[in-house]
Parts: structure tokens; sequence; C-alpha cells
């Protein structure tokens, strides 16, 4: 997008008060808030220690803006640029000044996993007093409290507020549209002490299911008097194709029975002797056809839920029905891959088997309760680990599963003290692997499959770089359920620019803010883009939903939808 502006972005820019920038899909907002950032430093109107803070949800997100923003700020001004999370920057205000909330010295951290398996036997209505009484009582903050603990912080002291506002004049706030109640009240209190601008697209706004709220774009209006600026119409993403128009006309039913260049609706029927899965790979394969002359093609595969998303991995890196396997990269939740790594490391460790066993048993349990993360644990599953903690404090175990599980677990332990380590991380971390993988019993060989998706232990990674410290330090892995933690913790943090060339299998929430040259979009069998056409709230989000997969396309898109029983919003 070259720097030839319409004349609402001109307003935008010039403006000097709190404002609220929409636009949808591909309009610019972004772009247009990084360029009026630069003018503001470039003004010199910032003291010594001010910055610019621009804030957006997602680490790739955060790492999209930075790459653009060093493209259109010097060096130099970038300094005067900070670009961060929500998360990240409420835990820096946190980690620094949560005492005068605790009256502690210290802040534990409970990261996502950490917190599913703690969580896990908690009705659903009790986890947030849960959550709360941790923090009260233990000075260990759950992730989802960041925001809400760090409006009561600025809320309860003034100076702090002031402190804030006068580090930060300008705050640019990203997905304006997603924020639910706690960040809402953070943006409030941050807002008393500095200017606001605020940006969003009120038909992108798909995480009602975490609290946004359809009013909240109406409310930071009357809240700061904000002066509206809308882009409508303009599109710098897919520019030359029908994608937004499709994406539009979704929003009212208008493109039904209506044909576009670029969006394409495929219905599939059922082909006898061949998977389901048949179709979506072959799209794939099709779409790279006809990206074959561009060197760094992006093709996305979307889904409407997390277990269509792990079946149809398993089918696309297959060679069944005579179609090759393709590579591809799975965005799956953080849960189950960080628990399984705990295990991993509990077993790299090493030691003797009675710790050893021990350690890998304590972190099996976690596993066991957290790797599904949000969704209920079943009970068997609740069972079975109450059991293991049980067998862990008694040395006694009953009923043959359980047993089972014991005596694979001594026995993994054992052939783990038989192995000479090679002191490479990511060899010796695939031998423990594999260890699991070969185990007689499913809760273990779960294990292997989850932290196959983990993707930290490519080089240089943060988890590879601390066990190899590790090893060089001492020459074995002792610690290493700590380094495996902290890497974690970290990448919760980090801004990290994904390489998006190729293959990506997500769900559609995962795929917000993202950009393909080919979206591809699998509406199952059974896990269904719209899954009660009755319940018109539901149906709604779900047609939000569809537009944003649609329109993270830069060329085209394609749906996939059973004939019988096609997708109604189709």
């Amino acid at each position: 997008m070259s720097e030839q502006w319409s004349n609402e972005k001109l307003k935008f820019l010039g403006h000097e008060g709190h404002a609220l920038a929409l636009g949808g899909p591909g309009a610019g907002k972004t772009h247009v808030a990084l360029v009026k950032a630069r003018n503001h430093i470039r003004a010199g109107s910032l003291k010594p220690g001010q910055k610019v803070l621009f804030l957006s949800f997602a680490r790739a997100t955060v790492a999209r803006i930075l790459q653009k923003a060093s493209e259109l700020i010097s060096r130099d001004e970038l300094k005067r640029l900070e670009i961060s999370t929500y998360h990240a920057f409420a835990w820096d205000i946190l980690r620094s000044h949560a005492y005068l909330l605790t009256g502690r010295p210290q802040l534990r951290l409970l990261a996502p996993p950490e917190a599913a398996a703690h969580l896990a036997s908690f009705p659903k209505h009790s986890r947030e007093a849960e959550k709360m009484r941790l923090f009260i009582e233990d000075a260990t903050l759950d992730f989802d409290l960041f925001a809400r603990m760090v409006a009561e912080l600025l809320q309860s002291s003034g100076r702090l507020a002031e402190l804030y506002g006068a580090c930060y004049p300008v705050v640019i706030l990203d997905e304006f549209q997603d924020t639910n109640a706690d960040e809402w009240a953070m943006i409030q209190q941050l807002g008393k002490g500095s200017r606001l601008l605020a940006l969003g697209d009120p038909d992108q706004r798909i995480y009602e299911f975490r609290g946004a709220d359809p009013r909240r774009l109406k409310e930071f209006a009357d809240a700061f008097s904000a002066k509206p600026f809308d882009f409508a119409g303009e599109n710098h993403r897919s520019s030359g194709t029908d994608i937004n128009t499709f994406g539009n006309d979704l929003l009212y039913g208008k493109n039904v029975g209506k044909a576009y260049q670029d969006v394409r609706v495929v219905k599939y029927g059922f082909i006898n002797g061949k998977s389901p899965f048949f179709h979506p790979k072959t799209q794939v394969l099709s779409a790279f056809q006809r990206l074959k002359k561009l060197p760094e093609k992006s093709i996305a595969v979307l889904v409407p839920s997390r277990q269509l998303m792990v079946n149809l991995s398993a089918y696309l890196q297959s060679e069944l029905d005579g179609l090759p396997a393709i590579r591809h990269d799975v965005a799956m939740d953080v849960e189950a891959p960080a628990l399984a790594a705990g295990v991993l490391a509990a077993l790299m460790e090493g030691g003797p088997a009675h710790e050893a066993t021990g350690r890998v048993l304590r972190a099996l349990h976690s596993h066991i309760r957290g790797r599904r993360g949000s969704r209920p644990t079943p009970q068997p599953d609740l069972d079975l680990a109450e059991a293991l903690s049980k067998f862990m404090l008694t040395g006694k175990v009953t009923g043959s599963k359980r047993k089972l599980v014991v005596s694979e677990v001594q026995r993994v332990v054992a052939e783990r003290g038989q192995l000479t380590m090679a002191g490479d991380a990511g060899v010796d971390w695939l031998r423990m692997r594999d260890m699991f993988a070969g185990c007689a019993v499913d809760v273990l060989t779960e294990v292997a499959k989850d932290v196959g998706f983990l993707r930290l232990l490519h080089r240089g990674s943060a988890l590879r770089a601390g066990l190899g410290e590790l090893w060089r330090a001492q020459g074995h892995y002792g610690g290493a359920e700590s380094a495996v933690r902290s890497a974690l913790v970290q990448e919760q943090f980090a801004a990290v620019l994904r390489d998006w060339r190729g293959v990506h299998l997500m769900t559609i929430h995962k795929a917000k803010g993202k950009e393909f040259d080919e979206v591809i979009i699998y509406d199952g069998l059974h896990q269904r883009l719209v899954r009660n056409p009755e319940d018109e709230k539901a149906v709604a989000q779900e047609r939000l939903a569809l537009r944003v997969a649609v329109t993270r396309a830069s060329r085209r898109a394609t749906i996939l939808t059973p004939k019988k029983g096609s997708c109604p919003l189709l």
C-alpha cells in the first residue's frame, strides 16, 4: 500500500484527540495507525522516556506489526514505539507492582497448561473463584486475570496510573472489538492519562465466547468522546478479487445463489471406499497447482473444531486413498503439547529409578488432567490421575489398566536408565518421545502424539537452547522440567514472526489476524460450520466467523460443504 491516503485517513492522521478507526479486512487500519505513530514521534512532542504504545492480541499479529513498523519507521524512531500484546503489557505492570495488591514481593505465574491441570476437577462456575483464591492467598496469577488485576491496580493507585499515562501519552488499541470486560476496564484506566486510538471492525467480532461485547465500540466512543473514522470500502489485502465482496454479502445473506470469481463453494458427497477427508486434501493439492509459480506460496485449511483439525491432520500426513502425504503445520492449543513436554522432560532428567518414576508420574498426572485445556476432562481420566497420585503416596494401585500404566512408566524409566544420551537436545528429545510412542497403553502414547505438535525444538528455540545449556554445563539433563516450563512461559509472551509459507491447518478462530494466498474452509460431515441452525445468536456468530475465514485469503477462498445438508449460510 503506497501512502496515497483517502480523505478519511487524512482526517484520521490529523485528528488530535481520542479516535475510533473502523474498517473491514485489509482496510489498512494498522498501516495508517503506524504512520500516525510515526508522525507523532517525528513531531518531537514525546518527552524523554515517553513512548507510543501499540497493543494487539495475538503474538503472531504483534510480530507482523513489528515487521511492518520497521518498513515505515527508522531504527531510531522505533525506539520510541512499544508494540506488545495486551497480555505481555499487563504482565510487565503486574511483575513490577502486583505487591501493592498481594502484599508479597514475589508473584508466581500460572501458565495456561498448569492452570488447566489445576482447575480440571473444579466445576466451570467455580473456576473464577479458585483463580482469585490462588492470587490472594498464594500470589499465584492465572493468565485470565492479567487485565482485571491491572485495572484494579491502576484504579487503586492514582500515582501509578499517572506514571503509566506519562510513559505512554498515546496508546493504539488493535482489534478493539475483541476486548472483554476486564480488558475494557484496563483500557478505561489507561485512557485517564493517555490518548487512545482504537482500531476495530464490528463484523470481525468472533470472540463473544470469551466476553467480546457487540456494544464495545459504542462504549469506547461514548466513554472518551472518540471521533469515529470509517475506512469502509478500502481493501488492500485482496484487491482485484471479489473476496471482500463475498464477505460483505455474507453478512446479509446476499451471497446465496450468487456466483463469485474468487470464492468457490464446492459441495462434496460420499465416495465409496474413500475417507471424507479425501475432498479437502484434493483441494489442497489443487491449490498447490494453481500457486506453483509462486516461490513462497501459503495455503490455510480452516475447520470449525479442534477435533476435526486433529483428525484431518492425521489424514493429510498419510498416503491413504492414493494421495501423497502433505507436510503441514498445525495450530494446536498450548495445553496438550506443553504438558506432554513436561512428561518428556521428566524422563529426560534421568537419575535414580524411584526418583525418576515419581517425577514422570507427577508430570503424567498433570498431562492427564490438563491436556484438554478449558474443555471438561472426562471423569475416567480424573479418576486415573487420582489413582496415580495415590500410588505416589502409598505405593499401591488397583485395577488392571492403572497397574499397566504404572508398570509401563517403570519400564520406560528403566529403559531410559540404560541409555547413553547423545548430548544433542533435539536427538535426545526424540528418543524420549519414541519411548512413549512404543508403550502398550493409550495414556502414554497420547504423550508422544501431543508432544509431536510442539514447535519449540527448532534450532535456536528457547527450549532447545535451554536443554542444550544444561548438557553443556553438567553433562546431563538435570533440571529439564524447569527448563521446559521456562521456555514455554517465554513462548507465551514472545512476538515470533512466523513463516506462513506452505500449508497451515487451524481452527477458524486461530486464523484471525493472519493472511494466506489461498484459504480452504472445510465444513465437516459431523463438525459443522453451523452447528444448530435454529439458534439465531449462534448462527450470527458463525456467520461472522465464516466471513473472517474467507477474508484471510488474498487470492482465492474455497468452501467445502456436504451435498446433503449443506451449510445454510451458503
